[in-house]
Order: C-alpha cells, then structure tokens, then sequence
C-alpha cells in the first residue's frame, strides 16, 4: 500500500498482526470443528469460549450472553427479527430511526411486509433523536426499540442511558446497533440499560466475516437460521474459530489501549475540521460537533459532486468515502444526510473521513491541501459554482 493514505477506517480496519498471529493456529495446527470431542476439536471450543469472555468483558456482560455470527449485519437481523418473532403474543410494534443502517432499515422493512408495524423517528439537524418523539411513540403493542449507538456515516452518538431508561421503564426491549461504537466508546451494558447489542470485528482491528450479538440472559428471541445447535442453539452453523479469536483478540486490545488510540484520533479529527473550515470556504460540518464518534469527520462541500471528489482523491492515493460503505454503489443522496435536512445537492458534496490508528498529522495535511487544490479545480468547472460567485 505504499504512498496510500487511508481515510475510511468506518467502512473497514486492518487486521492487527497480533490479531492475525492468534488467529494463524486455528487455520492449521488446531483446526478441529469445535463441536467435535475429540482433543483438537476441543481445544477449538475452549478458545471460541476463552473469545466469548473477552467479548463480554469488553462490555460488562456475561460470557453467556454473547452470540457470535458473520458479521453486524446478521446481528441486526438476530436481534430485530428474534425478538419480533419470539414475542408475536405481546405485540408486533417496534420504533426506529431514519438513519439507522441499512441491515436495521431493510430488515424493519421486511418485518413491516409480515405484517409488524415500524415507527421511523426523525433527528434533528445534527442526528438526534427526541426523547420526547420517542416515548411518545410508545404504544401498549410497541416490543422493540432499535436505535444505533452512533451513527455510521455522520458520527453522531445517541442518547443512550436515557433510551434505554425510556424502554426499561416500559418493559420494552432495547436494542442497539453499536458497530461503529465499540472500540470508540466505553460501554457498560447494563449501566445503559441495553438489552441487545451488534458489533462487527473488522472495524476495531479484527477479521472480516465474524461479529457477536450481546443478548441479555431474560431477552427472548428466536433463531433466524435453521441447522445445528451452535451457539446455544440460537445461531446454527460451525464454528468460525479462527475469526472468533480474531474478534476476541481485537476487542481486549482496543480497550486495552483505549484513551490513547482515541484520543490520538479526536486530535485528528479536531485538527482536520479546524483546517477544512479555514482554508475552504462554503463547507458544512454533518452531525453534532461534540457529540461524535472520536475519528469520524462528515463534511458537505458545496457546489462539489461527491463522486468526483473521491476519484480525485483516490488519484493522489486517498482513500475516503461519501457515505457508508454498505450503500456506495447509490447514485441516490445519503438517507442520512436527507434526514438530518440537507438538500440533495449539498448532501451529494459529502466527504466522510474516518480517521485509523496509522494515520499522522502529516497525513491530516496532505489530505487537506489536497481537499483545497481538488475542490477549487471542481468548482471551477461547476456552472452552478460560477453563477453562485457572479451574484
């Protein structure tokens, strides 16, 4: 990757070596299926276990309450879908957001199809949820709410302690997307009252292809996926011992080093926006300046086309993102962004930066100085630029 500089660390990380190094015996030397009894068989299910209580530890759960699966993605849908279905007799309402990820968004939607009922909640202009919205929300049929810890594509991190004081208080579920959050955010589970929780290994230095689901111990839900009895028989399918270590590994070493990783970030984040907001004129922070994940800058450059702004980039070796990664391949504007009130042709000029552990402020100013030289040269061909600049 050489004179690459990587910018989209909400999107993926790198594997860390010694995530990598932990994972390697598990490819070859033990490779047992960890449901065998056999002794490489079970040397496989201790270190899927030896994972599991890392995993818990990270959040203040316990060992019996996490769920491994392959990826955030699936742990959205096992939380959302199995507790809709496991609890079909108390009620079929369950409350959202506008700007909920996708694996949330379509999975509601699919829900909504089999007859649940979803109620979206607005945000306000820098990505939060009312409170109020959401009790009032709340009907005696509401089973479930799904609010993302932080958001993927503007940064801005929820209220919630308070939601999940909102839901313990109705005896409703809380479930929380919070695959941008670990590893940026302390969380205590049961301090916030969640009762479920996603993550994804690789985006805190762990291997593709693994996630986990914290359910509570009482949280009832069904499986989604038919087959064998893995995972307490709520999540069939062997093992993936290998990337099980890879997730238990990452996650003790980014709260191990935790303030000085994100505080290094904040710092880069602080230092970049300071520099964008001097030095380009017509630009709009997206999402709420404090409240937002430490490495993450979402930033609207007016009278620029998102798309060509990445392909300039992408020429001096940038590597940055417009939006979730999940929904790139769109020519539509960012729902996100949409819902937070930008106009579409603002939120087509937006630039999300995730800043990563490698990165420098040397890399901070090659990419803002390339920022100025790139925006200024797309402006200059936009006609809606020269208009602008005429009146």
């Amino acid at each position: 990757m050489e004179n690459i500089r990587y910018f989209d660390h909400a999107a993926t990380t790198k594997t860390k070596e010694e995530v990598l190094k932990e994972m390697i015996p598990y490819f070859t030397l033990n490779y047992g299926n960890a449901s065998s009894i056999y002794t490489i068989g079970r040397k496989s299910k201790k270190a899927v276990e030896e994972a599991r209580e890392k995993v818990a530890k990270a959040i203040n759960a316990t060992s019996k309450e996490i769920y491994f699966t392959s990826c955030g993605s699936e742990s959205d849908n096992l939380a959302i879908k199995g507790v809709a279905y496991a609890n079909r007799e108390k009620g079929n309402h369950i409350i959202t957001t506008k700007i909920e990820h996708p694996a949330v968004l379509h999975t509601c939607q699919h829900l909504a199809r089999e007859g649940f009922e979803i109620t979206y909640l607005n945000v306000d202009n820098e990505g939060l949820i009312s409170l109020q919205e959401l009790e009032e929300a709340i009907t005696n049929k509401t089973i479930l709410i799904s609010i993302m810890f932080a958001n993927n594509e503007i940064g801005t991190i929820q209220p919630i302690k308070e939601i999940g004081q909102i839901a313990k208080k109705h005896n409703i579920y809380f479930h929380t997307d919070a695959v941008q959050a670990v590893g940026n955010v302390r969380i205590d589970v049961r301090d916030l009252n969640i009762d479920l929780l996603s993550m994804s290994a690789h985006k805190f230095y762990g291997p593709k292809g693994v996630g986990a689901l914290y359910a509570r111990t009482d949280v009832k839900f069904d499986k989604i996926q038919d087959g064998g009895h893995q995972e307490r028989n709520k999540r069939a399918g062997t093992e993936n011992v290998a990337g099980i270590v890879g997730i238990g590994k990452a996650i003790e070493l980014v709260y191990k080093n935790f303030d000085e990783y994100n505080n290094k970030l904040l710092n880069l984040r602080d230092y970049y926006i300071k520099q964008v907001e001097e030095k380009i004129p017509y630009v709009k922070l997206n999402g709420h300046r404090t409240k937002r994940l430490p490495g993450n800058a979402n930033i609207s450059f007016k009278f620029v086309d998102g798309e060509a702004l990445l392909l300039n980039l992408d020429a001096k070796g940038i590597c940055a993102s417009t939006g979730s990664a999940c929904t790139s391949g769109s020519l539509d504007p960012s729902h996100v962004l949409l819902a937070i009130g930008l106009p579409h042709d603002v939120a087509q000029g937006s630039l999300r930066i995730t800043f990563g552990e490698d990165n420098t402020k040397e890399d901070v100013d090659f990419l803002v100085d390339t920022l100025v030289n790139v925006v200024e040269k797309l402006r200059d061909s936009s006609q809606e630029y020269k208009e602008f600049a005429s009146k």
